[in-house]
């Protein structure tokens, strides 16, 4: 459910004077007799950019790709249907592909790097020497499909809406700390922040821009099929709401010289095909009715992606190394029902899932066991030498040693497992102890408290591949005395379900971050535990750990950002709010033949993304891209 977009500076009419120097990955230009300022062509959270100001490409895109030709993909999730073209309102489903195709924001994510990012919209960035305000200059250049420039009271009309209760309640959470906006002239607007925090100009720079002439025939909460005018490279060219949308390329595109775009969208249009269900969408592509496929199944990875276009070479599979961190994919506990709200049931109910027979009889031996927030990457409180906390990790806990359980200060929680010499009866067993600690007891032919009220909840899912997991996993349950009741509902109603917290359990995955920040409020703060629509599904509402997410958020280095996670990612596991899943460091992708792909791959990518921005057709494609195809 949770989803984020990514990450998206002017010398024109300002001189600056004097030498350059590094500063938290930004030129400190330092102007002969004058304030010092702090401005650059991109921003990085923690050290220095990879690019400089006159590079022509991202490493990773391949600017001599052919343009043109027609990408035709299916629907990424388990939309059937559509019934608006604004994304960022709570109420209805999107059309896919908006974002990434029709949105642009002032900065762009570099994807070789961690937390950096570069001008898009703007052309500079200028951050006060406080560092509680960072002012954009747009690019002169930059323009709406209508033709419109994009201006600063755009920016901060679209930061508007985006605050307001019409838009979803993350993008609030994530833009807590900006005190306002300040449009100083028709090219430069300035964000004000309310106390220091790095990743702001990372956040306010990845707000989607939008005209305000989008909104002219209907509210911003009531757009429904009213195209957006937006700055990005491509236009709705017709759409059905129950069968699919194309989008093809504005051909008065601005922004296709620029450095970061360079290489990027070399398709001619882009169809999205809706399927209803992953059978289908499987059996439609080995039928050649689209062109690329990323496939999150093991099961049908192994088994299914075979027959004669394979052999022959007209379909291909591969897996594509990532470095991206893990994310946390899992069962959720809604904290908000009774029988989930004490530490020791919901430890118990870790301990019923069976990951190794999981992984043996439905995964193929694909996955790895996720075992911590940020598991993949060096924030994982498990990646210390023994498991303990460090000395930095230290410092954030002893001061809240006294709203903590003495736990968190010895070894970090290892995952139940059922390699030998353990098993899945040894791990009920402690399980059941576990409960009866709790006050729950088995009665009668099922688990019961002191009133005689039994264990009973509703595993809500929306019909898509976890079904088999969750009957194993109730399975398991069920040996415990618990009853489940496992409802299957249609995407739109289950999306709407999570919005008002409206479930007992679910399965979900959180994306992944080499450098978390504010979207760590939405998903773990009291504030957004009781605002409908955030990420806190949990219903967690700790102080200890909004102080330690306020710790990540005030990280000024990066040794303070792994200190600030690691002590953050320990309370969270120790207090076992979500039952981990696995993960794995590639992406599976079946394609056509006619698709190529540029030799170097991004560090850090969803491969959906990756395709949609990064690819081409190799049968338009000169000599010179040719060389550079993989």
């Amino acid at each position: 459910m949770p989803i984020r977009a990514p990450w998206p500076f002017d010398a024109a009419g300002r001189r600056f004077l004097g030498r350059t120097v590094k500063r938290c990955g930004l030129a400190l230009l330092l102007a002969v007799q004058a304030v010092p300022v702090l401005a650059a062509h991109g921003y990085a959270q923690y050290g220095d950019l990879k690019y400089g100001p006159d590079f022509t490409h991202f490493d990773y895109a391949n600017p001599a790709a052919p343009r043109g030709g027609t990408l035709t993909l299916a629907n990424p999730d388990r939309r059937t249907s559509f019934d608006k073209f604004n994304p960022f309102t709570l109420k209805g489903t999107a059309a896919p592909g908006l974002n990434a195709l029709m949105f642009e924001s002032l900065l762009i994510a570099s994807a070789d790097e961690t937390a950096s990012a570069y001008g898009l919209l703007a052309d500079d960035v200028t951050m006060a020497p406080d560092q509680l305000s960072v002012t954009f200059h747009l690019r002169p250049q930059a323009r709406f499909s209508n033709g419109d420039p994009v201006l600063a009271s755009d920016v901060k009309y679209s930061y508007d809406m985006l605050m307001s209760k019409s838009a979803s309640p993350g993008y609030r959470s994530m833009c807590e700390d900006v005190k306002g906006v300040v449009v100083l002239g028709p090219s430069t607007v300035r964000f004000d922040f309310k106390q220091h925090n790095q990743e702001l100009p990372l956040i306010v720079g990845s707000l989607p821009v939008f005209s305000k002439k989008w909104t002219e025939k209907a509210s911003f909460a009531d757009i429904t099929f009213e195209a957006p005018v937006t700055s990005g490279p491509y236009l709705i060219e017709r759409y059905d709401a129950g069968r699919g949308i194309i989008y093809r390329r504005d051909p008065s595109y601005w922004g296709k010289d620029l450095a970061v775009r360079r290489g990027t969208f070399n398709f001619d249009r882009v169809v999205y095909r809706l399927y209803k269900d992953e059978t289908a969408r499987l059996e439609a592509f080995k039928a050649g009715e689209f062109d690329a496929i990323v496939e999150y199944r093991a099961k049908n990875w192994a088994k299914s992606y075979v027959g004669k276009r394979f052999d022959n070479g007209e379909l291909a599979k591969t897996e594509f190394p990532h470095h991206n961190g893990a994310g946390m994919q899992g069962f959720v506990m809604n904290m908000r029902k009774p029988m989930f709200q004490d530490v020791r049931v919901r430890q118990a109910l870790s301990l019923a899932l069976d990951f190794e027979w999981l992984n043996r009889q439905l995964f193929y031996g694909a996955y790895r066991r996720l075992d911590s927030w940020f598991s993949n990457t060096d924030l994982a409180a498990a990646s210390t030498f023994d498991g303990r906390p460090t000395p930095g990790e230290l410092g954030l806990l002893d001061p809240l040693r006294r709203q903590l359980g003495p736990e968190v200060f010895g070894q970090i929680v290892a995952q139940p497992t059922t390699n030998p010499p353990r098993s899945l009866r040894d791990n009920l067993r402690l399980a059941q102890r576990l409960l009866a600690q709790a006050g729950w007891t088995y009665s009668d032919g099922a688990l019961r408290n002191a009133k005689g009220e039994a264990f009973s909840f509703e595993f809500l899912d929306d019909g898509g591949a976890m079904s088999r997991v969750i009957t194993a996993y109730v399975r398991n349950l069920e040996k415990l005395g618990i009853q489940v009741d496992q409802r299957t509902t249609d995407f739109a109603l289950y999306q709407k379900r999570l919005e008002d917290f409206d479930f007992d359990m679910v399965s979900i995955r959180y994306p992944d971050s080499q450098s978390p920040g504010n979207e760590l409020r939405d998903r773990f703060s009291s504030e957004a535990a009781g605002t409908p629509g955030s990420d806190n599904l949990f219903g967690l509402k700790s102080p200890p750990v909004d102080k330690l997410v306020d710790n990540v958020l005030h990280a000024r280095t990066r040794e303070e950002l792994i200190n600030a996670c690691r002590a953050l990612d320990r309370v969270l596991m120790h207090g076992y709010y979500i039952i981990p899943h696995w993960f794995s460091a590639y992406h599976r992708v079946a394609y056509r033949k006619e698709l190529s792909y540029p030799q170097r791959l991004p560090a850090y990518y969803t491969a959906e993304g990756w395709i949609l921005s990064n690819w081409w057709r190799n049968d338009l494609a000169p000599a010179k891209a040719q060389a550079q195809t993989k």
